[in-house]
């Protein structure tokens, strides 16, 4: 064990969680945060210091998916070793208050939980030709999924002659999360982040390779603790350098998860987000002829009309039926459903409609 490393209380524990965590400390387990990740071992930040953790077998086999085993930023219950130099055994991992997921890359339909107990996430986009608002839409509906606020970042205003139609179009798409101007070279917008990020709360960094995530955090750390890279000039895009995720302590106090740069993104839950990323078309739809109205063929559909009439923008209207459409497949999958018959089906009308 290592004796410097960050009280619990800077780390982010509480009442709550002592609270949550009072029958495992009468097992005789010991509290600790998930640092970092590799495989079933861990790197653990606890009341004795730091220390090495392990999940064993059983546990592992036990478990219904990855997805419910120790990932970065993870409460975990742990046993001291017996012996000098064993890793210590993680015996149970605290229900987690906020987590952003994804579903796995490629065919399989299981659950890639990437960080947890976060209490803001920083969409990171570059202000270049990589900008994708349908990509931030994405990022934005996985964070009000997870019950984790979104802070919407967009980086190297410096190489950006007018930064002010891709600000609007993020202001457009991002709701109420706030919608914040950077450049790691000068530091502008830096204290803007650091405001979200007080003592003994945790941020994460979310976003494509070559954004400028960990030169972000340098700045906010005050010297360059995270490796960084160039993007190539050609095409403006980005190499990893954060291969792994990482719990970070800032110096005055807040906590911070530098991530490696995500190339695929789908989505994985299904419930109320997908209206709170897109409250313009749930308000407009309010206003449709039947309730249950799609937004496709039905006649008297108050969102087509916006979109034709020019009051909504058609690209929005497109992300949010592929995405409503993704989340309904994956939902099917999840619980073996097959997909319904195409078939016409009977409209409800909404009361006093005519």
């Amino acid at each position: 064990m290592n004796g410097h490393t960050p009280s619990l209380e800077v780390l982010g524990w509480d009442t709550a969680w002592e609270d949550a965590f009072r029958p495992h400390r009468a097992a005789g387990l010991r509290p600790a945060r998930v640092v970092t990740q590799e495989k079933y071992r861990y790197l653990l930040w606890g009341e004795e210091g730091e220390c090495e953790g392990q999940v064993p077998g059983r546990m592992v086999r036990l478990a219904q998916s990855d997805a419910e085993l120790p990932k970065v930023g993870d409460w975990v219950g742990y046993r001291v070793p017996g012996a000098r130099g064993q890793p210590a055994r993680i015996e149970v991992v605290l229900p987690r208050r906020t987590r952003l997921a994804r579903k796995v890359a490629g065919r399989e339909t299981e659950e890639q939980v990437l960080v947890t107990n976060v209490d803001v996430a920083f969409l990171v986009q570059a202000l270049d030709q990589t900008f994708q608002p349908r990509l931030l839409e994405r990022m934005l509906l996985m964070c009000l999924e997870g019950g984790v606020q979104p802070a919407v970042v967009l980086n190297k205003a410096d190489l950006c002659p007018d930064p002010a139609a891709l600000v609007h179009e993020a202001r457009r798409r991002a709701g109420d999360a706030p919608v914040i101007l950077t450049c790691a070279r000068t530091g502008l917008g830096v204290e803007e982040l650091r405001r979200l990020l007080p003592a003994g709360r945790t941020g994460v960094f979310i976003g494509p390779s070559g954004v400028g995530k960990s030169s972000l955090i340098n700045r906010l750390y005050g010297e360059e603790i995270q490796p960084t890279a160039e993007v190539r000039e050609r095409d403006h895009k980005g190499r990893h350098t954060t291969t792994w995720r990482e719990l970070i302590v800032l110096p005055d106090g807040g906590l911070v998860i530098d991530t490696p740069g995500i190339r695929e993104f789908h989505l994985w839950m299904a419930g109320e987000g997908l209206h709170e990323a897109f409250p313009d078309i749930e308000l407009l739809a309010l206003r449709c002829k039947f309730r249950d109205c799609q937004h496709q063929t039905e006649p008297g559909c108050a969102v087509r009309a916006a979109a034709a009439a020019g009051e909504l923008d058609p690209e929005r209207l497109a992300s949010y039926l592929k995405l409503r459409q993704e989340l309904d497949y994956l939902h099917r999958i999840r619980h073996w459903q097959r997909p319904p018959r195409q078939k016409p089906r009977p409209l409800r009308s909404r009361p006093g409609a005519d």
